[in-house]
């Protein structure tokens, strides 16, 4: 097993740094004995190697940190915490005050690269090993691609040109060279998924289950195409998963989110936590969103109270339509029963009006801290059928694909028409009417923050947003053109004299 919920491995393979994590304890190998020469040479080295290149998925650099600010940047939550400089770092994207030593900023940033030279490497050496099944080979360069591919999506939405790094490099010039070009990048992620489709299997079974198929990229270039505004290539890639991943939606909007439906039915691709391994480490297996986005002050945790970060917006919550049954599986509202006793109140700390982020909420998984074995959810049918809306617009086609979600979230029959529910071919503003279903569907997923800068709405957005705040008493920043992108970090241009900063920073 490689990258299952019950193994890991990482690597830090430019430096010849191998460890392994078995089933029961983390072993580390004689440094000495592991190297560029004599590594790279078997089918289990390959496989390795891969999964170093999804390790980083797990860390700060990725979704135990920095990934959580893109619904804090939007209008889903605020930083909440502790008050004071808790959650510094979020609070200067919270207040777009944001300085080029950003944490946050640093660690996607670092965090991205570091999987992309990972995946730069599989796809430099694997294809030299030949004591390997051509099946397993064809595989790990899929893999591998599809890995390339997301972090730089991520880096590009985030950043705007980005250095295009495709082998690993070795001099000093090859590291330092400037950024690339946004359309260039893009096109760079296109390849790689396309790519990456004709590599990967259609499924796993045993512990594989939870690799990138072939799905999970046709799905993820879906939305790398409509992030583009290409619409009629992202409806056909939509399409395709629909119509051949052997995918289905859960009945239930709240399955999703259970242990025991990781990688289940309606999942296209996630990032697989493990608990039990790790404490006080948001760089190694285990998910630390159970603890920083539990309530403050509600006794929920191993240790007692959540810190109270990501807290809901009361404007987002105000949204919620009526029936809508998302809202008791994404936030903890005042009222609401807490498990093993006890009910919300009316004010958190850190949360005046009471709200509280429960999405990725478990309860007191086991006694270790930020530990917990909930997968991280990146792509799943639900947001491709929402992709096919959007791309498509208020056609049959376009309606019926939003309406699925919908009648879900309201727990009526997925495929049965609802005259009280669903859209219509007239529905008025049908962009904006996917794009809020969006919100919902997809809340604290870590999304909002991409979708309003794709659609050009975001600076219009949260000037509104911040508005509304006003009148509640609480102050947040207004976005500027500056705050489209995150800034490049300072330390980054320190050491390569080729990157320019972002405007405005």
């Amino acid at each position: 097993m490689t990258i299952s919920k019950y193994t890991c491995g990482a690597f830090l393979l430019t430096l010849g740094l191998l460890t392994g994590c078995g089933e029961k304890f983390l072993e580390e190998a004689p440094t000495d004995q592991i190297t560029d020469a004599n590594f790279y040479k078997t089918q289990t080295d390959a496989i390795q190697a891969v999964t170093a290149a999804y390790s980083e998925l797990t860390k700060e650099g990725q979704y135990n940190a920095a990934l959580w600010a893109m619904d804090i940047m939007a209008d889903v939550s605020t930083t909440g915490g502790g008050g004071g400089g808790d959650g510094i770092e979020y609070q200067q994207l919270d207040n777009y005050n944001i300085p080029t030593t950003n944490i946050i900023a640093n660690r996607l940033w670092g965090g991205s690269f570091i999987g992309i030279q990972r995946a730069n490497i599989v796809l430099q050496k694997v294809p030299l090993i030949t004591n390997i099944d051509p099946n397993i080979q064809k595989r790990c360069l899929g893999e591998a691609q599809f890995l390339r591919a997301k972090y730089y999506f991520d880096l590009v939405r985030a950043y705007g040109d980005v250095p295009l790094y495709t082998v690993p490099p070795v001099t000093a010039a090859e590291v330092n060279i400037p950024r690339t070009p946004a359309v260039q990048v893009y096109a760079q992620i296109e390849k790689d998924l396309i790519e990456a489709i004709g590599n990967l299997p259609a499924s796993y079974s045993g512990e594989d289950i939870g690799r990138a198929t072939k799905w999970a990229a046709t799905g993820l270039l879906a939305k790398v195409y409509l992030t583009q505004d290409k619409k009629t290539e992202a409806a056909q890639r939509a399409r395709e998963v629909i119509a051949g991943s052997g995918k289905t939606l859960y009945a239930n909007y709240a399955d999703i989110f259970k242990v025991e439906n990781d990688n289940g039915q309606e999942s296209l691709f996630e990032v697989q936590f493990v608990n039990g391994r790790n404490q006080y480490d948001r760089n190694n297996v285990g998910s630390a969103a159970n603890q920083f986005f539990a309530p403050r002050g509600g006794g929920l945790t191993p240790v007692g109270d959540g810190y109270g970060f990501n807290i809901p917006e009361p404007d987002f919550v105000n949204g919620y339509e009526a029936g809508d049954t998302r809202k008791a599986v994404s936030i903890f509202a005042p009222g609401d029963a807490w498990p093993g006793g006890g009910t919300n109140p009316g004010s958190l700390p850190g949360s005046p009006f009471g709200y509280s982020s429960k999405k990725w909420f478990i309860g007191k998984v086991n006694t270790n801290i930020w530990d917990s074995p909930l997968n991280m959810k990146v792509m799943r049918l639900a947001e491709v059928y929402l992709i096919l809306a959007e791309a498509v617009g208020p056609t049959a086609e376009g309606v019926e694909a939003i309406n699925k979600v919908r009648r879900r979230a309201f727990g009526l029959p997925i495929n049965t028409p609802s005259a009280a529910r669903d859209l219509t071919t007239t529905t008025p503003n049908f962009t904006d009417a996917v794009l809020r279903e969006r919100l919902y569907e997809l809340a604290f997923e870590m999304d909002r923050w991409f979708d309003l800068k794709r659609t050009g709405k975001f600076i219009t957005r949260m000037t509104e947003h911040s508005a509304f705040l006003r009148t509640l008493g609480v102050q947040r920043g207004v976005p500027t053109a500056t705050n489209l992108v995150l800034p490049i970090p300072q330390s980054e241009i320190d050491a390569n004299p080729a990157l320019i900063q972002n405007p405005g920073y």
